[in-house]
This record gives structure tokens, C-alpha cells and sequence, in this order.
């Protein structure tokens, strides 16, 4: 195929990215849905291929993942606290080309408005705390919209199930934020075991030093003011309600149980993802866990919760465990004086 041409179908007609995305439910492999050079040739873009995205959540990683879009048309930008949004235009100042469309795009708090008035958007990134993701990311599907969602995909099973019909049956295409995934070193680890570099492996631990932010404490008590730049309502979303506290947000929503997942699903979503892509995990036969003091609002400061797998094809049961708030494996015997874990 001569890549200086444009793409065509069979008949002979252009197809764009946009056509492209509305024709396919293939997952992608980023929010870049369908690379430029894919569908077209070099030079300039035509404006009908050039995907028109809505961000959500713009402060923290959102201010990320905004960027990782800049490459398209960014037409809207959404955060409850328009405080977010205002620190995302500074950051960006010195990038006059990126400063241009963003100063343009329309600037909402509800996610809902932005999407029943920017009826000319494609898809959305959903970068905000788990518990307002399945609500966010429902709404775009049911209107037609490709998504972008940030890991853990939702704060409940239930709802990861949910989303998952709903995208199959609206024929959108849908992409979790996971950077390791998409390394070249996860892929790298998938060749050793799946080539038996490194033998049969019956056994394997994942740990991290999360949280870094407060868990096993009960909800405060005092009824500070809400920032005049937050809709607190919003930010709640459909969580129960209470009353707004510098405790919850930003970032340190993660510890409680009504707006994170803990250490386990904040990072077991990079860190366990490993394990199960290249072992070939399924179901665990068993799940067994134990942890220091949590409460009826947060989840414990450490734990370790342990699963065993059957065997799958040509490997061997496997036990793998998860190890968080400081604990750690025990060292191998084999393993060299003086060598850091993990190392």
C-alpha cells in the first residue's frame, strides 16, 4: 500500500479517523485512538480527522491525561473545582500553540452539561476519584461517546460489569489508563515466562509502600467551610452524603471507602496487572487476607491478602501475593547479600 495515499475503503470512498472510531468497538492501545499515520497521510490533518475530546478531571492526573489528547481538538474542559481548571491554563502558559486551544475550549463543572451541550465531542477522558467514575463514563456511552477512563475502572465489580455490557451493545470504543500495561518491559517479562526462561513459576509476590495518604482513621468531625471554587454536591456525585472536609480532597479520597479503593486498587491496578497478564490468570480458587486496624469510613494502613490460582494449560497452580503499607515478601535465600528487594 502506497502510504502517501489516503485511506479508502473498498468502494473506493475516504474514511477518517472519526468514521474509523464510529464504525469499530476494537479496543484501542491509548486515548490517541487510531494513530494520525494510520488513517492518513503526512502533512496536515483535516479537520475531519481530528477527534474532538472532552476532559473531566483536569487537576492531577487529569492535567496528564489532558495533555496526552493535546495532539486533538480539545473542545471542553470539566473539573467540580474551577480551581483545577484555572491552575491547568497557568501550567500550560508557555506552550503558546497548546494555551490557544485550551483558552478556547468551553470550561463546565457537571459533566452532564458539558456533554448535553458539546454535542460535536467524540470521546472523554474521565480522570476523577473512582467513585464517580461508572456515572460519568455511563452517560458518555449511552450518548455514543469513545472513552478514555483512568484506572481502576470503577469503584465497584458491579460496575465494571455494567460499563462493560453497556460499551459492547453501544459499539464505542473504551480504553483503561494502565502506563504499564502498555510498556515495552511488561511485554518483555510476558516473553521470558511464556518462553519457560525462567522455569515454571509457582509462586510470586507484588508489594508497594502505598497508602501514602491516611487510612485506618474514622471521618472527621469538624464542618469546615466549602471552597467558594468547589461544587461540593458534584464532587460527591453518587456517593452518600457528608459534609465536606480537606480530609477527603484532593488525593486523599483513596483511604475511604466511599470515594477509593485503597492501596489495593490504586496501585494492584499497575502492580497486579503484571502477574495476571503474564501467568494467565483467571478466577483464584481461594482468597485469603489480613490487615492492621481499618474503620467503618477507611481502609486498613497495611495488609496482605493472598490468592491461589489453578493451573492453566501447561503451568502450574501459582500463589501470588499482595503486600502493602510497608510490608514486604521474605527475602529469597538466593538472593544476593546486600541487593535491595526489587531491585
Amino acid at each position: 500500500m502506497n502510504k502517501n495515499k489516503e485511506n479508502t475503503t473498498q468502494k473506493g470512498s475516504k474514511i477518517t479517523r472519526r468514521e474509523f472510531l464510529g464504525s469499530t468497538a476494537t479496543a484501542a492501545a491509548g486515548l490517541m485512538i487510531v494513530p494520525r499515520h494510520v488513517l492518513g497521510g503526512p502533512g496536515v490533518k483535516a479537520p475531519s480527522d481530528t477527534l474532538n475530546i472532552g476532559c473531566v478531571g483536569v487537576g492531577g492526573q487529569g492535567s496528564w491525561d489532558t495533555r496526552s489528547v493535546s495532539s486533538e481538538n480539545v473542545v471542553a474542559l470539566c473539573d467540580v473545582d474551577t480551581l483545577h481548571i484555572a491552575s491547568f491554563l497557568k501550567s500550560d502558559r508557555n506552550d503558546p500553540q497548546h494555551v490557544e486551544m485550551y483558552q478556547k475550549a468551553k470550561k463546565y463543572q457537571d459533566f452532564r452539561i458539558m456533554l448535553d451541550k458539546e454535542k460535536n465531542i467524540d470521546a472523554i477522558t474521565v480522570t476523577t476519584p473512582d467513585h464517580t467514575h461508572a456515572v460519568i463514563a455511563m452517560k458518555a456511552i449511552k450518548m455514543g461517546k469513545h472513552l478514555f477512563v483512568q484506572k481502576p475502572l470503577t469503584h465497584t465489580i458491579k460496575e465494571a460489569r455494567m460499563l462493560a455490557r453497556a460499551a459492547k451493545k453501544a459499539k464505542i470504543v473504551s480504553q483503561m489508563g494502565n502506563q504499564g500495561h502498555a510498556g515495552e518491559g511488561a511485554r518483555l517479562i510476558n516473553e521470558w515466562i511464556w518462553d519457560g526462561a525462567i522455569g515454571d513459576v509457582r509462586e510470586a509476590h507484588v508489594w508497594t509502600n502505598r497508602p501514602i495518604w491516611p487510612q485506618g482513621i474514622d471521618a472527621p468531625e469538624e464542618i469546615p467551610s466549602v471552597p467558594s471554587t468547589l461544587d461540593w454536591n458534584l464532587w460527591l456525585g453518587p456517593a452518600p452524603f457528608r459534609p465536606y472536609h480537606p480530609a477527603y480532597m484532593p488525593f486523599r479520597w483513596r483511604g475511604w471507602w466511599d470515594y477509593g479503593t485503597g492501596a489495593l486498587g490504586d496501585m494492584g491496578a499497575h502492580l497486579m496487572d503484571q502477574p495476571f497478564w503474564a501467568l494467565k490468570l483467571g478466577y483464584p480458587k481461594t482468597v485469603q487476607a489480613s490487615s492492621t486496624r481499618f474503620t467503618k469510613d477507611s481502609y486498613p494502613v497495611a495488609e496482605v491478602v493472598t490468592y491461589e490460582f489453578p493451573a492453566r494449560g501447561k503451568m502450574p497452580p501459582v500463589k501470588l501475593t499482595w503486600h502493602d503499607g510497608g510490608l514486604m515478601p521474605p527475602r529469597p535465600e538466593e538472593m544476593e547479600p546486600g541487593r535491595k528487594m526489587g531491585d
